[in-house]
């Protein structure tokens, strides 16, 4: 038997040092487990000498740091928490732990002992967030303390074994100059987003998932003037704007005896009682886009948000299903979009793994009076390639020119 190395080879270490390790570390703990007590290294090295193994300082201090971290925080997961850069720790049953530091999904070393291992985390993880998780309830969506965003599925729900998912809270909101150094727009759209939200103009970010939505809707909120007040609804606290006046509402789900729930539309409703400047939707995903449309039609300009979806143009449609699921007919839901909603902003992730702003759009009727998405610009990695018929209309709206003037 070897202790597991002190470094990560590729990325961060070596989580483990194979299978006759995981199973020392084991017997260990069943042992501690049997008596009361703190976790020490004298006590450890009290058990390995009960199990006939070695009991030298540096395999006491690898056996006790692994224990450690076992029972504290992330467990094995904490170096890759603490690495610069990391947006999400993937870990997919006994596979080697993914990464992803913004240029798509990286493979590191970091591998549970066994499916066990894995049902423990994932457990106290969601104990940390104040929710169970067991073959009763064998999911959970939870904010950590730290605000990493926490999503786990229990085996044989899960394949190959229990998954869990951490989405990191950005450490220091960026700019739009800093997405600019970051490659995920030039100078040029840069200066377009901030006249979208100098003009006061209604808009939301679209795109799939990991774009960098959220990153780019914080980076435009840092842009709004400090004398605004804004309103930030959210199903889990992600949104951390560079901004001096933010008042957060966030969602929370109900408790083990079913009560207490309070969902996004009541707290759009609540958003709107509390003389908000610009009111923000975190991520529109349910009924909430019925009352965020009424706020953006009855005085409430500059509202935004964020919305799932596969193109800019599909953004009508994924409104109006959001919509009619809420009960809001689709004449009325497309009437309430037309007079709501003024520009989309679609990002994607290039083959690279690099997040960008790929198209955007205005919001117009078409002939037939229905709501459609118009391209003005769209944007490959070395800038703006086309613009499109609506590009001419984007630029006066931005200007302040009156449509048809």
């Amino acid at each position: 038997m070897s202790p597991p190395a002190a470094g990560v080879a590729g990325l961060v270490g070596v989580a483990s040092g194979g299978a006759s390790w995981a199973a020392e570390v084991e017997r260990v703990r069943d042992l501690l487990a049997g008596e009361p007590g703190e976790l020490t290294p004298h006590r450890v090295a009290a058990a390995l000498r009960a199990t006939g193994g070695p009991v030298g300082d540096a395999t006491v201090l690898a056996v006790f740091e692994d224990l450690r971290r076992d029972v504290v925080g992330a467990g094995p997961l904490e170096p890759l928490l603490r690495l610069d850069g990391v947006t999400d720790v993937l870990v997919n049953g006994c596979e080697p732990v993914r990464v992803d530091r913004g240029r798509g999904l990286e493979t590191t070393d970091v591998v549970l002992p066994d499916e066990a291992a894995v049902r423990r985390l994932a457990q106290r993880l969601a104990a940390l967030g104040g929710r169970r998780l067991d073959d009763a309830t064998p999911y959970v969506d939870v904010r950590l303390p730290d605000g990493t965003r926490c999503h786990a599925v229990l085996a044989p729900l899960a394949r190959p074994g229990s998954a869990i998912s951490l989405r990191l809270p950005r450490r220091e909101a960026p700019d739009l100059a800093g997405l600019v150094a970051l490659g995920m727009m030039d100078a040029e759209v840069a200066s377009l987003l901030r006249d979208v939200v100098a003009r006061r103009l209604a808009f939301l970010v679209t795109g799939g998932t990991g774009t960098g939505k959220t990153t780019l809707l914080a980076a435009m909120l840092g842009e709004v003037d400090p004398a605004e007040r804004l309103v930030v609804v959210e199903d889990s606290s992600e949104l951390r704007p560079r901004h001096p006046h933010v008042v957060g509402l966030e969602a929370r789900l109900a408790n083990a005896e079913g009560a207490g729930a309070v969902d996004l539309r009541t707290l759009v409703r609540q958003s709107l009682r509390m003389r908000p400047d610009r009111v923000v939707v975190g991520e529109v995903r349910g009924g909430e886009v019925v009352e965020l449309m009424a706020a953006l039609n009855t005085g409430h300009e500059g509202g935004c948000g964020t919305l799932h979806a596969n193109t800019a143009t599909s953004v009508p449609a994924r409104v109006e299903a959001l919509a009619l699921a809420a009960g809001l007919g689709r004449e009325a839901a497309h009437s309430q979009l037309a007079s709501a909603l003024d520009v989309v902003v679609h990002l994607s992730r290039g083959g690279d793994g690099r997040r960008r702003v790929a198209e955007m759009a205005l919001v117009g009727r078409d002939a037939t009076g229905m709501v459609e998405c118009r391209c003005a610009l769209r944007v490959g990695p070395d800038g703006v390639l086309a613009r499109g018929v609506a590009a001419r209309e984007l630029l006066d709206l931005l200007d302040g020119v009156p449509a048809g003037a």
